[in-house]
Protein backbone atom coordinates (compact mmCIF):
# COMPACT_ATOMS: atom_id res chain seq x y z
CA UNK A 1 0.00 0.00 0.00
CA UNK A 2 1.82 3.09 -1.14
CA UNK A 3 1.27 6.55 0.92
CA UNK A 4 -2.06 7.82 1.40
CA UNK A 5 -3.34 11.11 -0.29
CA UNK A 6 -5.40 12.04 2.48
CA UNK A 7 -4.21 14.61 5.36
CA UNK A 8 -2.51 13.76 8.14
CA UNK A 9 -4.47 12.23 11.06
CA UNK A 10 -2.88 14.46 14.14
CA UNK A 11 -5.64 13.19 16.33
CA UNK A 12 -3.27 10.36 16.65
CA UNK A 13 0.05 13.15 18.17
CA UNK A 14 -1.85 13.60 21.32
CA UNK A 15 -0.13 12.79 23.96
CA UNK A 16 -1.96 9.73 26.26
CA UNK A 17 -3.46 10.81 30.05
CA UNK A 18 -1.16 9.46 33.14
CA UNK A 19 -4.06 6.83 33.57
CA UNK A 20 -4.01 5.47 29.94
CA UNK A 21 -0.02 5.44 30.64
CA UNK A 22 -0.26 3.51 33.40
CA UNK A 23 -2.98 1.14 32.12
CA UNK A 24 -0.60 0.13 29.43
CA UNK A 25 2.77 -0.75 31.17
CA UNK A 26 0.02 -2.34 33.66
CA UNK A 27 -0.98 -4.68 30.58
CA UNK A 28 2.43 -4.61 28.59
CA UNK A 29 3.99 -6.15 31.85
CA UNK A 30 1.06 -8.71 32.20
CA UNK A 31 1.55 -9.38 28.41
CA UNK A 32 5.72 -10.48 29.38
CA UNK A 33 7.24 -6.61 28.24
CA UNK A 34 9.21 -5.40 30.73
CA UNK A 35 8.09 -2.09 30.87
CA UNK A 36 10.38 1.08 32.34
CA UNK A 37 8.34 4.61 32.43
CA UNK A 38 10.44 7.67 31.70
CA UNK A 39 9.05 11.09 32.61
CA UNK A 40 10.60 12.66 29.64
CA UNK A 41 13.42 12.16 26.84
CA UNK A 42 16.50 12.80 29.07
CA UNK A 43 15.24 10.19 31.62
CA UNK A 44 14.80 7.66 28.79
CA UNK A 45 18.03 7.80 27.33
CA UNK A 46 19.36 7.47 30.80
CA UNK A 47 17.77 4.22 31.17
CA UNK A 48 18.37 3.23 27.37
CA UNK A 49 21.83 3.04 28.30
CA UNK A 50 21.74 1.86 31.55
CA UNK A 51 19.91 -1.63 29.51
CA UNK A 52 22.54 -1.58 27.28
CA UNK A 53 26.50 -2.79 28.69
CA UNK A 54 29.50 -1.29 27.05
CA UNK A 55 30.84 -3.08 24.39
CA UNK A 56 27.81 -5.11 23.12
CA UNK A 57 26.69 -6.08 19.89
CA UNK A 58 23.61 -4.04 18.66
CA UNK A 59 21.49 -3.53 15.62
CA UNK A 60 18.89 -0.65 14.99
CA UNK A 61 16.32 0.30 12.35
CA UNK A 62 15.95 3.63 11.01
CA UNK A 63 14.57 5.34 14.20
CA UNK A 64 13.30 8.96 14.42
CA UNK A 65 12.93 8.41 18.03
CA UNK A 66 16.62 7.16 18.62
CA UNK A 67 17.59 9.60 16.52
CA UNK A 68 15.96 12.05 18.32
CA UNK A 69 17.53 11.23 21.72
CA UNK A 70 21.09 11.13 20.23
CA UNK A 71 20.89 7.25 20.67
CA UNK A 72 22.15 6.51 17.26
CA UNK A 73 25.16 8.60 17.41
CA UNK A 74 26.03 7.48 20.47
CA UNK A 75 26.23 3.80 19.35
CA UNK A 76 27.12 4.61 15.80
CA UNK A 77 29.68 6.87 16.50
CA UNK A 78 31.39 7.13 19.95
CA UNK A 79 33.25 3.67 19.20
CA UNK A 80 31.92 2.25 22.99
CA UNK A 81 29.49 -0.41 21.39
CA UNK A 82 29.62 -3.13 18.38
CA UNK A 83 27.71 -1.35 16.22
CA UNK A 84 26.41 -3.75 13.03
CA UNK A 85 24.80 -1.36 10.90
CA UNK A 86 27.66 0.84 10.07
CA UNK A 87 29.88 -2.23 9.16
CA UNK A 88 26.54 -3.09 6.81
CA UNK A 89 26.91 0.17 5.09
CA UNK A 90 30.91 -0.72 4.05
CA UNK A 91 29.53 -4.38 2.91
CA UNK A 92 28.93 -4.95 -0.67
CA UNK A 93 25.52 -6.79 -1.61
CA UNK A 94 26.87 -8.14 -4.68
CA UNK A 95 29.50 -10.33 -3.31
CA UNK A 96 28.70 -9.72 0.53
CA UNK A 97 24.91 -10.55 0.57
CA UNK A 98 24.39 -13.60 2.56
CA UNK A 99 26.88 -12.51 5.16
CA UNK A 100 24.85 -8.78 5.48
CA UNK A 101 21.73 -11.40 6.07
CA UNK A 102 23.15 -13.12 8.75
CA UNK A 103 24.91 -10.52 10.87
CA UNK A 104 21.61 -8.13 10.34
CA UNK A 105 19.07 -11.03 11.76
CA UNK A 106 20.37 -12.05 14.92
CA UNK A 107 22.05 -9.58 17.25
CA UNK A 108 22.75 -9.99 20.20
CA UNK A 109 20.89 -6.36 21.24
CA UNK A 110 18.47 -4.32 18.90
CA UNK A 111 17.02 -1.15 19.53
CA UNK A 112 14.47 0.82 18.12
CA UNK A 113 10.93 2.03 18.15
CA UNK A 114 7.39 1.25 17.06
CA UNK A 115 4.29 2.12 15.81
CA UNK A 116 1.38 1.89 18.07
CA UNK A 117 0.89 0.34 21.54
CA UNK A 118 -2.64 -0.56 22.84
CA UNK A 119 -3.95 0.16 26.23
CA UNK A 120 -3.93 -4.15 26.46
CA UNK A 121 -0.69 -4.22 25.85
CA UNK A 122 -0.43 -5.48 22.67
CA UNK A 123 2.29 -3.46 20.11
CA UNK A 124 2.02 -2.81 16.24
CA UNK A 125 5.47 -2.23 14.16
CA UNK A 126 4.82 -1.91 10.36
CA UNK A 127 8.09 -1.90 7.67
CA UNK A 128 8.56 -1.75 3.88
CA UNK A 129 11.56 -3.55 3.72
CA UNK A 130 11.38 -5.28 6.78
CA UNK A 131 14.54 -5.98 8.04
CA UNK A 132 13.82 -5.30 11.80
CA UNK A 133 11.19 -7.69 12.24
CA UNK A 134 12.67 -11.12 12.14
CA UNK A 135 15.76 -9.77 15.13
CA UNK A 136 12.35 -7.97 16.91
CA UNK A 137 10.42 -11.62 16.19
CA UNK A 138 13.50 -13.96 17.67
CA UNK A 139 16.14 -13.02 16.35
CA UNK A 140 17.87 -10.86 18.46
CA UNK A 141 19.17 -11.68 22.19
CA UNK A 142 17.54 -8.64 23.30
CA UNK A 143 15.58 -5.61 21.87
CA UNK A 144 15.01 -2.42 23.39
CA UNK A 145 11.99 -0.01 22.32
CA UNK A 146 11.98 3.52 23.40
CA UNK A 147 8.45 4.48 22.65
CA UNK A 148 6.66 8.24 23.18
CA UNK A 149 2.99 8.34 24.54
CA UNK A 150 1.35 9.68 22.27
CA UNK A 151 1.65 6.21 20.54
CA UNK A 152 -0.85 4.48 23.01
CA UNK A 153 -4.13 3.73 21.35
CA UNK A 154 -7.13 1.96 22.55
CA UNK A 155 -7.00 -1.48 20.85
CA UNK A 156 -5.23 -3.06 18.05
CA UNK A 157 -8.29 -1.90 15.43
CA UNK A 158 -6.97 1.50 16.55
CA UNK A 159 -3.54 1.36 16.50
CA UNK A 160 -3.75 0.19 12.75
CA UNK A 161 -5.39 2.78 12.03
CA UNK A 162 -2.89 5.15 13.27
CA UNK A 163 -0.11 3.02 11.25
CA UNK A 164 -1.87 4.56 7.79
CA UNK A 165 -3.17 7.48 8.80
CA UNK A 166 -0.25 9.09 11.12
CA UNK A 167 2.92 7.22 10.66
CA UNK A 168 2.44 5.95 7.27
CA UNK A 169 2.66 9.77 5.35
CA UNK A 170 5.70 10.88 8.37
CA UNK A 171 7.57 8.00 7.61
CA UNK A 172 6.79 8.34 3.50
CA UNK A 173 8.25 11.98 3.84
CA UNK A 174 11.30 11.00 5.46
CA UNK A 175 12.03 8.04 2.73
CA UNK A 176 11.63 10.33 -0.19
CA UNK A 177 14.22 13.14 1.82
CA UNK A 178 16.29 10.53 2.99
CA UNK A 179 16.41 7.99 0.25
CA UNK A 180 14.54 9.31 -2.65
CA UNK A 181 11.67 6.89 -2.95
CA UNK A 182 7.89 6.28 -1.52
CA UNK A 183 7.28 4.46 2.09
CA UNK A 184 4.71 1.70 2.44
CA UNK A 185 3.06 -0.51 4.75
CA UNK A 186 4.67 -3.81 2.83
CA UNK A 187 4.76 -5.94 6.05
CA UNK A 188 3.02 -5.79 9.47
CA UNK A 189 3.79 -7.20 12.55
CA UNK A 190 1.64 -7.47 16.01
CA UNK A 191 2.77 -8.46 19.17
CA UNK A 192 0.52 -10.02 21.99
CA UNK A 193 3.02 -11.28 24.35
CA UNK A 194 6.55 -12.27 24.80
CA UNK A 195 6.91 -15.42 25.83
CA UNK A 196 11.21 -15.02 26.94
CA UNK A 197 11.21 -13.51 30.09
CA UNK A 198 13.24 -10.14 29.96
CA UNK A 199 13.98 -10.80 26.19
CA UNK A 200 11.91 -7.33 25.54
CA UNK A 201 12.30 -3.78 26.87
CA UNK A 202 10.12 -0.99 26.00
CA UNK A 203 10.77 2.13 27.70
CA UNK A 204 7.75 4.11 27.25
CA UNK A 205 8.23 8.00 27.46
CA UNK A 206 5.75 10.17 29.30
CA UNK A 207 6.12 12.97 25.79
CA UNK A 208 6.05 12.76 22.01
CA UNK A 209 9.04 10.91 20.61
CA UNK A 210 9.20 10.23 17.04
CA UNK A 211 5.83 8.85 14.69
Amino acid sequence: MTAPTLELNSTFARLATDEQIERTAEALTANGFRTLLAADAEEARKLFFEDLPEGAQIHMGASATLDTLGITEVIEKSGRYDAIRPKLWTMDRATQGAEIRRLGAAPDYMAGSVHAVTEDGHIIVASRGGSQLGPYVSGAGKVIWVVGAQKIVRNVAEGLRRVEEYSLPLEDQRAQKAYGIHSEIAKLLIFNKEVVPGRITLILVQEELGF
